[in-house]
């Protein structure tokens, strides 16, 4: 864990190109002292040779007419000891002093700085020049601890990595030398791990801390802080510094609750939501590094739902209460309260830190009736509406974030109806009841006294809580609750034969009718108003013709009047 997690990438091995030092025939030159020719010098020395330090590399021996005497690329494995304390020949102990991580140099060196007038065994003669084409893979020192070097810091930081935290990185992990070993970004997944508790190799442990989401570092170790004397498999060789190229995506710790970020807050707020509540709210949801995740704004549409109910992730639960009709807030919310472990698939990645910007457009409780404010009083009051009062109003209706719904001043004319007919919906009933004329009044009507869940298409969303500012213009007296004709004196008592014009004994459709209309002309009889006032009389005709032939006798005409009144009869 944070040094070599996949074997995908196989390490590549240095080819080297065997070049002739010198020509077949041609004596050897003597040399009193080391000579060192640079073949080839990276562009950016990363680390010098220094006396104490301990090194890794290739080389290849040879003598000076190119014969080669020994290779550690033919023993598959680099030449690993520390310089300038006598573990190898004294001209190499000072020829390695300098050089730099992927420097590689040509080193003619003396007999007397190397094997001497006794040589070695077979395979090195007395007084012998030896070459070495040597590459310089590693270094390092025992003194060596972690080092970081950050060269990208984002440009706010409102927590750093501690101990016990838990952490979402990816990461580019290269020897000294720039061979990558492995990588997250080829997993396409983050390495997620706890970070300063044993869980990593000891110098990602430390390597991590105080680094900044959105923070990108190289983390340096030595061997001992990394893989060790052994290393771990093919990838990464024994006693190897190791590099890592990090940035940090993610942060949180397990003791962590949502944290809330007030963005905008309204100056007047009445109410603020509690738990039961249904709040309608917009969001733009991302991961704590920026990457979008989902936004109910790109489906023209606010996220609709009970808050403190478990209808939404625990940490959203929390973050949606106290909040008022139109703040925005930021709330971030650590994964144990959003998704947890597995994430949602593609999307949202495990042990993800969600952060959420919204935006309340309104809310309500299911208990909630209609709240009426009155904003201008009548001049005069000699009557206040009632149920069956045939009323003219004007009004603006919004939605409760100010969105206009419809108004009848841009119509020019009335919004008319008979209160208790059910015409409009029950909160504006009941925000009309007990007015006066030239009163005006502020209703806030929940979506289950207005539209309901399924709101109006086009027009009013589902679920919203509607805001009309109502002025009463005109009011014409109802008649009692259930009647649709009453007489305003007493009831002729030849009532029967004053319909029937042609004394046939029976009242026809067009008798009935225009002796209805003619009570009504002459202030005898009066029908409810703000109705179609021939179908109220069509339906008293078809209540006296108990027959249903299209005629009332005297003897039907009689029965009805005998029994208990019906309400739209004579």
């Amino acid at each position: 864990p944070g040094g070599k997690m996949s074997k995908s990438v196989p390490r590549m091995l240095f080819l080297s190109v065997l070049v002739a030092f010198a020509a077949c025939n041609a004596p050897p030159v003597p040399l009193d002292d080391i000579f060192i020719e640079k073949t080839s010098v990276p562009e950016r020395c990363v680390r010098a040779v220094q006396v104490g330090d301990y090194v890794r590399y290739h080389y290849i021996g040879m003598f000076p007419d190119g014969s080669k005497f020994d290779s550690s690329y033919d023993r598959g494995s680099t030449y690993n000891v520390f310089v300038g304390k006598k573990q190898l020949i004294e001209g190499m102990d000072r020829a390695l002093v300098g050089m730099c991580v992927n420097q590689r140099s040509l080193v003619k060196i003396p007999p007397h700085l190397a094997y001497g007038k006794q040589g070695y065994g077979d395979l090195i003669p007395p007084d012998s020049i030896l070459h070495f084409d040597v590459l310089l893979l590693d270094v390092w020192n025992p003194e060596d601890g972690v080092q970081t070097k950050t060269y990208h810091t984002p440009s706010a930081c409102t927590r750093k990595v501690e101990v016990s935290d838990f952490v979402r990185y990816h990461y580019n992990g290269t020897l000294l030398d720039g061979t990558l070993f492995d990588s997250s970004h080829t997993r396409m997944r983050t390495y997620d791990t706890y970070v300063g508790i044993g869980w990593l190799i000891a110098g990602m442990d430390q390597g991590l801390l105080g680094m900044c989401v959105g923070e990108r570092r190289f983390v340096t170790m030595p061997p001992s802080l990394g893989y060790g004397e052994n290393g771990d498999g093919s990838d990464i060789p024994g006693q190897a510094s190791l590099v890592f190229d990090v940035v940090l995506l993610d942060l949180h710790n397990p003791r962590d609750g949502i944290s809330v970020t007030n963005q905008v807050v309204p100056d007047a707020c009445t109410r603020k939501t509690v738990s039961g509540d249904f709040v309608r709210y917009h969001y733009n949801g991302s991961l704590l590094d920026g990457t979008f995740f989902d936004s109910s704004y790109s489906r023209n549409r606010t996220y609709d739902t009970y808050v403190g109910l478990g209808y939404v992730i625990a940490g959203m639960d929390q973050g949606l209460i106290g909040v008022c009709v139109g703040e925005k807030r930021t709330i971030t919310i650590p994964p144990h309260l959003a998704y947890g472990e597995e994430g949602t698939g593609s999307k949202i990645p495990g042990s993800a830190v969600l952060v959420f910007d919204v935006h309340i457009i309104d809310f309500h409780n299911p208990s909630d009736t209609t709240e009426i404010t009155v904003t201008e009083e009548a001049e005069e009051c000699e009557k206040k509406t009632k149920r069956g009062d045939f009323i003219k109003y004007h009004y603006n209706a919004t939605l409760m974030d100010g969105t206009p719904i419809d108004s009848t001043y841009s119509y020019g004319k009335t919004y008319n109806i008979v209160l208790g007919a059910n015409q409009v919906v029950p909160g504006m009933e009941t925000g009309l009841l007990d007015m006066c004329v030239g009163e005006k009044r502020h209703l806030i009507i929940p979506p289950h006294l207005a539209y309901g869940e399924r709101g109006v298409t086009g027009e009013v969303p589902g679920s919203a809580v509607l805001v009309f500012d109502v002025e009463l213009i005109n009011v014409e007296e109802g008649l009692p609750e259930g009647y649709m004709f009453i007489w305003n004196q007493d009831v002729s008592p030849d009532l029967f034969s004053e319909m029937d014009k042609d004394d046939n004994k029976l009242v026809e459709p067009s008798e009935f009718t225009d002796y209805i209309m003619r009570q009504v002309s002459e202030g005898k009889g009066r029908l409810a108003p703000g109705f179609d006032p021939h179908r109220i009389i069509d339906n008293m005709f078809f209540n006296q013709d108990r027959n249903g032939d299209g005629k009332i006798t005297e003897a039907e005409f009689k029965l009805k009047a005998d029994e208990s009144a019906a309400h739209d009869e004579l």
